[in-house]
């Protein structure tokens, strides 16, 4: 080594290409374990695009309503089954801005439905940080202020206006809080009794053991969908919205805990004979502080890919239950209570806009797949 006038030090060994490489395979093996995840994670693009639009969406989530033109409940009784509504920005080759068209209902006696004429005439430019509506921001504090808004003496039905009068894109969106909320919870409970009982029959073995094996193969024998529509149907049909999201979120997670439970059982009996966890033991560490401190960490990537999969598993089975009328019930909106409205086909055939909440269902199901994918792939970073 060579010490330079200003201070640095040179090496004046020639260079060496091997042992640079070495030293760059060396800096990546003692990066923490969460800048590696972090780097393999990000050449997942599909679940890198994936989380940032869940993490997106769930933060969206309590400004809703400002973001949605009307109310979940607002009624338009002069506009059932209205069609959807294009927003326009020229009128006559002129630029004017995003504007719609007044509509009026006109009966069809040949169809006998009632259709829905623009008046090309007449743009009306839409209303920004309006007032309309009230609702509760982030469940707290009481507004009326819109992002957009319907000019008076117009509409703006984007996907057009449900069997009521009422606006499809604003209860789409009122909606994503409850169906997307209900998996977070199901995960919560499926992931409390799952790790409990998983890791208290894989640890100590024996009759505890024998005990949580047989309830796990009693629920598993049990067929899913029956199940639910039993539990659900118990549900007392005087309890408010609030009360049966929570009911039916606790059900989903209760009938979803066997099968991760199983999978702690299984890591545990080949983790307790590790050398690590045999010598924890002998020190004197008891076996709650055994299975927090050195067993759960060592399933932790299991966990958390798994949870990032069961998520869109709760969505769809509060949807299946809305859908069959035995989950959340109206005034209630989830994209469940939406679809039961769309259970008809000749409906669906003559006014195909009321079975739109299927598209976000899809985009979220699968938007948890591709995550749950590239979280499954980055949690061991060392795999190549």
């Amino acid at each position: 080594m060579r010490q330079l006038p200003d201070g640095r030090f040179v090496d004046e060994a020639p260079y060496d290409p091997q042992a640079s490489i070495q030293t760059l395979e060396r800096r990546d093996l003692d990066a923490p374990n969460w800048v590696l995840i972090w780097r393999k994670f990000k050449t997942h693009r599909l679940g890198l695009v994936s989380g940032i639009f869940l993490l997106t969406a769930y933060l969206l989530l309590p400004f809703v309503g400002f973001f949605a033109p009307y109310t979940a409940n607002e009624r338009d009784e002069e506009r059932l089954y209205a069609p959807p509504q294009a927003i326009h920005w020229f009128h006559e080759g002129e630029f004017v801005g995003p504007f719609v068209y007044p509509t009026t209902a006109e009966a069809d006696l040949e169809t006998f439905q009632w259709k829905f004429v623009p008046d090309t005439t007449r743009p009306m430019p839409l209303e920004f940080f309006c007032r309309a509506g009230s609702y509760r921001l982030a469940g707290l504090i009481e507004t009326d202020m819109h992002l957009f808004c319907a000019p008076e003496g117009a509409t703006i039905f984007i996907l057009g206006s449900d069997r009521l009068g009422r606006d499809v894109f604003s209860r789409i969106l009122y909606g994503a809080q409850l169906s997307l909320t209900v998996g977070l919870i199901g995960i919560a409970v499926s992931f409390s009794l799952g790790i409990l009982l998983g890791s208290i029959a894989g640890y100590f073995g024996g009759t505890t053991d024998w005990i949580i094996n047989r309830v796990i193969e009693i629920l598993r024998s049990l067929p899913e969908l029956p199940l639910w529509l039993a539990l659900s149907a118990a549900v007392p049909s005087n309890w408010g919205p609030v009360a049966v999201f929570f009911i039916i979120s606790i059900i989903l997670g209760i009938l979803d805990w066997p099968g991760l439970a199983r999978s702690v059982r299984a890591k545990f009996l080949a983790l307790r004979e590790e050398e690590y966890v045999r010598a924890a033991e002998m020190m004197g560490a008891t076996s709650g502080r055994v299975i927090r401190k050195h067993l759960l960490p060592n399933f932790m990537s299991h966990l958390i890919a798994s949870a990032t999969l069961s998520i869109p598993a709760m969505i769809l089975g509060e949807t299946a239950l809305s859908f069959l009328g035995l989950g959340l019930r109206a005034p209630a909106v989830s994209w469940g209570v939406m679809l039961n409205d769309a259970q008809n086909l000749a409906s669906i055939e003559i006014y195909p806009w009321t079975a739109i909440p299927m598209i976000p269902i899809i985009i979220v199901v699968l938007a948890f797949n591709f995550l749950g994918d590239g979280l499954r792939d980055s949690l061991d970073p060392y795999e190549h």
